[in-house]
């Protein structure tokens, strides 16, 4: 039985794959491409799900706007192509603002792998999307920079340093099912470097471009119809978030492979906000060992209540 349905599973996701850049947008839901209102440094509610005959993590992850990278540290344990069937899982649709000195435009998280586009308008919002980023060697730069075009339909003019990797690539790439770049782009100051929509909606969440930010096409099409000339962009890389909410202190982790001691971080933030009082060292430990993605109650009144 399961390898029929491991068997059943391999087919439909190399037709999804051959035809992913022809499917509609339309097939998935933009309604958890939410947009938010600020009230603090938390946006969003965490919500569970029952996995279904057929149901694979990458389906549920675009079903929520959220990557592969998210679903999966959430739900540790999980076969992400043959969860099993019944079982809950919980949906990382709850997040702690990126620590920025200026709240907006465009800020990407790369540690994240996640877009927060700040809204210039009266009701305090914001939208936020998954994205692919960089791989190692070819890696998302970091600074502030500004959308300087907005480009439908581009055509993907390929490097020269993609070109000696895959000889076979045409020189110019058309706007269509073939083209990575997918249907709308936006251009940054360092021209190179752009975010843009996907023919591969499998790599949202991972790190698999030569630099640029992807987006699922549903995202790419509302983050474009939203964004001006001129918007700020700020690129940061924050693996651990961590804000007070009421009397609470919370702590988000995310697990981003660049040789860092996230434990060393994590104090040296706690400390930075002064916060070191207010903290359970163990829980600190503990969030940063599973890196769910979560964010995680790391306070010290909560340590000491379920101690008694």
């Amino acid at each position: 039985m399961l390898a029929k349905k491991y068997n059943n599973f391999l087919k439909m996701r190399a037709f999804f794959i051959l035809l992913a850049g022809l499917i509609s947008c339309s097939m998935y839901s933009s309604a958890f491409a939410a947009e938010y209102q600020i009230r603090g440094n938390i946006i969003g509610q965490r919500a569970t799900y029952q996995i279904k005959y057929d149901d694979s993590l990458f389906e549920i992850a675009r079903m929520y706007d959220i990557g592969y990278n998210d679903i999966c540290n959430a739900n540790p344990g999980f076969d992400p192509f043959i969860p099993e069937e019944n079982r809950f899982i919980v949906i990382p649709t709850e997040w702690i603002l990126p620590d920025v000195e200026i709240r907006r435009g465009i800020v990407v998280n790369l540690a994240e792998m996640r877009l927060y586009y700040f809204l210039n308008d009266a009701t305090n919002s914001v939208m936020t999307f998954p994205v692919g980023i960089g791989d190692e060697g070819k890696e998302t730069p970091l600074g502030l920079f500004s959308v300087i075009e907005k480009i439908k339909n581009p055509a993907w003019y390929v490097p020269k340093s993609i070109q000696l990797e895959k000889p076979d690539l045409p020189a110019v790439v058309p706007p269509g099912p073939d083209n990575p770049m997918g249907s709308r782009a936006l251009r940054l100051s360092k021209p190179t470097f752009l975010i843009h929509g996907t023919n591969r909606p499998w790599g949202i969440g991972t790190r698999n471009s030569h630099g640029c930010m992807r987006l699922y096409e549903e995202d790419v099409l509302q983050l474009f119809e939203k964004v001006d000339i001129g918007t700020r962009v700020t690129i940061v890389n924050q693996p651990i978030k961590i804000v007070v909410a009421g009397n609470e202190v919370y702590m988000e982790v995310h697990d981003y492979e660049n040789g860092s001691d996230l434990n060393k971080e994590a104090l040296k933030i706690i400390e930075s906000k002064s916060l070191i009082n207010d903290v359970d060292l163990d829980e600190v430990k503990k969030a940063v060992i599973e890196r769910s993605g979560l964010p995680v109650d790391i306070s010290k009144k909560r340590a000491e209540f379920l101690s008694k």
